[in-house]
């Protein structure tokens, strides 16, 4: 089976086949983290009710969960309206993050100076 060719006609991928994902956790609206998928990733994505995506680093798809147990269970899937970038919330089980932060975004906090 191949992703919807509704859906794949409205994404915008990058020059090697990719949209970004952004991933919030469902009932907060906490962002967890940013990942990146090709049309296969999204297609098991929505048919499995799993989050998968693409590693750029390692070249393959996975399945987030599968070896840490930090599993991301699929609540909502949208396409932004350019079709570039697509959101999904998740109910999520544990660290989102590698390092085992609960977003990917808690370690680097940058200061404002430029605000009103």
């Amino acid at each position: 089976m191949a992703l919807d060719p509704k859906i794949a006609d409205r994404l915008k991928r990058t020059p090697d086949g990719l949209v970004p994902a952004i991933v919030q956790q469902h009932d907060t609206g906490e962002v967890l983290m940013l990942a990146w998928m090709d049309d296969e990733a999204l297609h098991r994505t929505l048919t499995t009710g799993r989050a998968t995506y693409w590693s750029r680093s390692r070249g393959e798809y996975w399945v987030k969960g599968d070896t840490s147990g930090h599993v991301q269970w699929v609540r909502h899937v949208a396409l932004d309206c350019d079709g570039d970038t697509v959101l999904l919330k998740v109910d999520q089980v544990g660290a989102a993050c590698h390092t085992g932060d609960r977003t990917c975004f808690d370690a680097d906090v940058l200061d404002v100076t430029g605000a009103p």
